[in-house]
């Protein structure tokens, strides 16, 4: 595994948590200096992977490009927790690899929340989006591309199963002023409905975007050696 996959597994798991955490003990708008901190933390393990190299400017406005995109399928699809948005995410991991679809998802998150709200929920959107962006990478990026029902059926179950239930964490430690095991079963079986819409956008999106959008991005990425895996450690 390389450092910048290892270094983006231990801010997942051990630096966001603990920011989260320590984030939800400050009074007033501590969700603003929370956002800031995941959104360095997201960025580490990204500049990390390009420390044997020089980095194309090519390569950050492609990235660019594939947060604003993440951001405007949010805003622009008007269907309630019907959004395409973690699709783009993932497939920005499968293409571009884990940190860049880790990064995209936390910055999408943060951006897009402009348009929708900035809250308490908003660090755990950024951990949830940036994760599934980061694990569709671990799972597909440097394969062969596989093809859109199997896309559509990870995507699926990893909104269904992973996302969705880190979303559903954020209502779980902020608006419960015990937490018990009665409590957290409520949460999550009220937040399986909500969940199991965004997987069938995630779904919907991957089996008829994901392809053609991959091919894109594959070609960018083969035609201007953006990304090399080769070069890095």
């Amino acid at each position: 595994m390389r450092r910048s996959k290892a270094v983006s597994l231990l801010i997942f798991l051990a630096a966001i948590p603990a920011t989260l955490w320590l984030g939800m003990r400050l009074e007033g708008r501590w969700y603003y200096l929370t956002c800031t901190l995941v959104i360095i933390e997201t960025m580490l393990p990204f500049f990390l992977a390009f420390e044997t190299r020089k980095p194309q400017a090519r390569e950050l406005v492609l990235l660019a490009v594939m947060c604003a995109l993440a951001v405007a399928s949010r805003v622009v699809v008007l269907i309630p927790n019907f959004k395409p948005t973690t699709a783009i995410i993932m497939l920005t991991g499968i293409a571009l690899g884990p940190e860049a679809g880790f990064m995209t998802g936390a910055i999408g998150a943060f951006a897009s929340n402009f348009f929708f709200g900035q809250g308490p929920w908003t660090p755990w959107q950024m951990m949830a989006y940036g994760f599934g962006g980061f694990l569709a990478g671990i799972v597909f990026h440097g394969k062969k591309r596989p093809k859109p029902v199997l896309l559509a059926v990870y995507g699926f179950f990893m909104i269904l199963l992973v996302v969705g239930p880190l979303l559903d964490c954020c209502t779980l430690f902020t608006t419960g002023s015990r937490l018990t095991w009665r409590f957290a079963a409520t949460v999550f079986s009220l937040g399986f409905f909500y969940n199991l819409k965004h997987a069938l956008a995630c779904a919907v999106t991957m089996l008829l975007a994901g392809k053609p959008l991959l091919e894109k991005l594959e070609r960018l990425v083969k035609k201007y050696g953006m990304m090399d895996a080769r070069k890095e450690r």
